[in-house]
């Protein structure tokens, strides 16, 4: 039998979630009134694979109109003719567009939480305009997941098929990448794709700190936009990674302050803390890499929990790293 909970354990519970609930609504906002039309992603990677290289030009034309983006206008050049008969007919491209005309044959779901993000970005943003979104076949553009111009989203479908997608470990794809190839990385990439849009970024930020403080805005940035999508996805570390983290974030923190790194413009060091990999080797095997961006994350999310009146468009604004780290009161295991 449960015992009764004692009214200031009650009292107690109901405080924290009240807390949680107000430091929430930083990224948990309402925008069911946020006028938006449902996001279509123009399926390039369907439709040009229907064209027939026999007839490749009669087969372009009858496309020309929605995908002027990747065809431009002029159709008569006979060797973009050609060229575009090479890549209907490569046997690698056929294989990839197979594989993703498999896996995404429907992307409704995709396209619903898609608008959902841009109605977040609407919210914060409402004078940008919110690009058009392709999906198409690189042939293997691992670089380059997900592109983005000032009228257009581009995602590489080939490039989430899965970590046992076997054309990804026959071209050395690194595991530790493969990992976040798969179709529920998709929006995640998106929305970091999008903060091009709206940030250029700080150059004059070259200590490890300020590499730190630009990671977790745009980190942040993907927090406004996808809210309830799980952190380790945001992020791109496999859960046990992110448990990791989770539990040694204060070790981290310490040694970074112990060691006096927090202001260092050392080459080594900071790729240590910021670069991509399977692990960061100066911890533990089990660590995730770019921890410098887990806990710029961090600091960044504490400013604004302590600063309700600060705008996420202020936030990305914001090139002074010091005044974050001190106004955000960050504090690790406390």
């Amino acid at each position: 039998m449960l015992k009764k909970a004692s009214p200031f354990i009650l009292i107690f519970l109901l405080l924290i979630s009240a807390c949680t609930r107000q430091k929430d609504k930083r990224i948990h906002i309402d925008v069911s009134q946020v006028t938006l039309q449902a996001v279509k992603i123009h399926r390039y990677d369907v439709d040009l694979f229907k064209v027939s290289p026999n007839d490749i030009k009669t087969g372009l034309e009858s496309i020309k109109n929605e995908y002027k983006l990747f065809l431009g206008t002029n159709l008569s050049d006979p060797v973009k003719l050609e060229e575009m008969r090479s890549y209907l007919s490569n046997e690698r491209n056929l294989d990839f567009h197979r594989a993703c005309d498999a896996k995404f044959k429907d992307i409704s779901e995709l396209e619903k939480d898609m608008t959902i993000a841009f109605k977040h970005f609407k919210f914060y943003y409402p004078e940008v305009k919110i690009p058009l979104v392709y999906s198409y076949i690189s042939g293997g553009d691992y670089e380059h997941p997900v592109q983005i111009t000032d009228s257009a989203m581009i995602i590489a479908l080939d490039t989430y098929l899965g970590k046992d997608f076997k054309p990804y470990l026959a071209d050395g794809v690194p595991v530790y990448k493969t990992i976040r190839m798969t179709p529920r990385h998709i929006l995640p990439d998106c929305m970091k794709a999008l903060v091009d849009r709206v940030y250029q970024g700080n150059p004059q930020n070259s200590n490890l700190l300020g590499q730190m403080i630009e990671a977790g805005k745009k980190q942040y940035f993907v927090d406004a936009m996808i809210p309830d999508f799980p952190g380790d996805l945001k992020i791109g570390y496999t859960p046990a990674q992110f448990d990791w983290i989770t539990r040694n974030e204060s070790h981290i923190w310490a040694a970074i302050i112990e060691n006096r790194m927090l202001y260092s413009t050392d080459n080594h060091l900071i790729r240590v803390f910021m670069s991509d990999g399977p692990f960061t080797p100066e911890f533990s095997k089990d660590s995730p890499s770019r921890l410098g961006e887990w806990i710029g994350w961090q600091i960044v999310k504490a400013y604004m929990d302590e600063n309700p009146d600060v705008t996420l468009k202020q936030l990305m604004e914001e090139n002074d790293s010091q005044k974050i780290l001190t106004l955000s009161a960050y504090k690790p295991g406390k």
